[in-house]
């Protein structure tokens, strides 16, 4: 078997030479003739794996992604030609998670308010969606959820299941998308690109909605660049300049607005879900599925994979602000002022369009919050329901908290 692996993927060779031979190309360098002897594809989300990437694949039998999106795949057409599909939801949700919470309090910091006494909107509670909203009302953070197809589903399940009144205690704090807009200040997208039906995400912030938005929100996009009119935001953000916006994300990637990533506070080459341990949990979802689709026997386990972080506990003493000793925290482990500041140099250096998919290619090391232990030093016994309450918090944010210290 011939196995063809985007450049990008991390331990390809771990997990794929014991099943066949491994070739690795740039993910926008894989093309028609690259498949021509090849049995399996694994891609990344830059990849469109689409009929026209598919007219020479006469012996292409699996194609799989190491991302949660698929909307860079025709699935259909792959059904179609009897070519085995999986994607590898969930892989790297924390990851994004963690890019949202310190991406927000980043901004906190710099504006001067408190996330503790904002109300957080999220638009798609899917396997990131989610994640977000347990970690932030974990954190004590006010908010409020859009999702209608997770609506609509949950509810004709309860109504199937005869639970009468179960999906309105499931769906607590689900709300239209307008209510949202209304009733929150930071509103985070984590919704797939749907183009098509009544669900259709294709600038679902459009320029009402944008302009909608009243002064001093913040909106954070972490899901698809094309979930949002980015001809508007840039238009309100230049113009009226009375909200805030953190995008991870854009339209026409990496040929993005040069203009509009200037003007947003911070600004990343699609990352948020860029840890190591994302990007392995990736990897090995995808020889999993591929395995199966084989009739083949996964002998690589995740544990093996990832490796020991290279911070691994961090002490906290008295006298720090919880919300500042969360941003200690989450910047000991990745700060997303360097990736912003990375795009920045890289774009000015190269184009943007080089440059976006140049620091995408040479990353750095980055971990999650879940690989740093937080110990929090108790000096005096009165301080000890604070400690707790700030233990809490870590735990919700998603450290693991240690024994504290004597």
């Amino acid at each position: 078997m011939k196995i063809l692996v985007d450049a990008n993927v991390p331990a390809a060779e771990t997990c794929f030479a014991a099943l066949g031979e491994v070739v690795r190309l740039p993910g926008r360098e894989i093309d028609a003739a690259s498949l021509r002897d090849i049995d399996a594809l694994v891609v990344r989300s830059i990849t469109r794996v689409e009929e026209s990437l598919l007219a020479e694949a006469s012996r292409l039998r699996f194609v799989g992604t190491c991302t949660i999106g698929t909307d860079h795949v025709d699935t259909r057409l792959l059904a179609e030609r009897g070519i085995t599909f999986a994607s590898a939801p969930g892989c790297n949700a924390e990851a994004v998670v963690d890019y949202v919470l310190i991406s927000l309090l980043t901004l906190a910091e710099r504006q001067g308010w408190r996330l503790a006494e904002r109300r957080v909107g999220v638009v798609g509670a899917g396997n990131v969606g989610g994640r977000l909203l347990a970690r932030l009302s974990a954190m004590g953070v006010d908010c409020l959820a859009c999702d209608p197809p997770r609506v609509e589903a949950e509810s004709v399940e309860a109504e199937r299941a005869g639970r009468v009144g179960a999906e309105d205690e499931a769906l607590a704090g689900f709300v239209s998308l307008d209510t949202l807009i209304d009733e929150c200040d930071v509103f985070c997208l984590h919704t797939p690109l749907v183009r098509q039906g009544p669900h259709a995400t294709h600038h679902l912030l459009d320029a009402e909605r944008i302009a909608a938005l009243a002064p001093g929100s913040l909106l954070l996009n972490a899901g698809r660049g094309d979930c949002v009119d980015g001809q508007s935001l840039r238009a309100r953000l230049s113009g009226e300049g009375d909200i805030s916006a953190i995008l991870d994300v854009f339209e026409n990637e990496p040929g993005v607005d040069a203009s509009l990533a200037d003007l947003a506070e911070v600004a990343t080459p699609h990352i948020a879900g860029y840890s190591l341990d994302g990007k392995l949990r990736g990897t090995h979802q995808i020889t999993r599925a591929l395995c199966r689709a084989f009739g083949l026997p996964c002998r690589v386990t995740l544990e093996e994979l990832l490796p020991t972080p290279p911070l691994r506990s961090l002490v906290l003493g008295e006298g720090l602000e919880q919300e500042e000793a969360l941003r200690l925290a989450m910047r000991a482990v990745y700060d997303p002022r360097r990736d912003h500041d990375s795009l920045r140099r890289a774009s000015r250096r190269q184009g943007m369009a080089r440059g976006f998919d140049a620091c995408r290619a040479t990353y750095p090391l980055r971990r999650e919050f879940a690989t740093l232990e937080v110990a929090l030093a108790e000096e005096d016994r009165h301080l000890a329901e604070e400690d707790r309450h700030l233990a809490a918090l870590m735990v919700g944010a998603g450290f693991r908290v240690g024994r504290r210290l004597e």
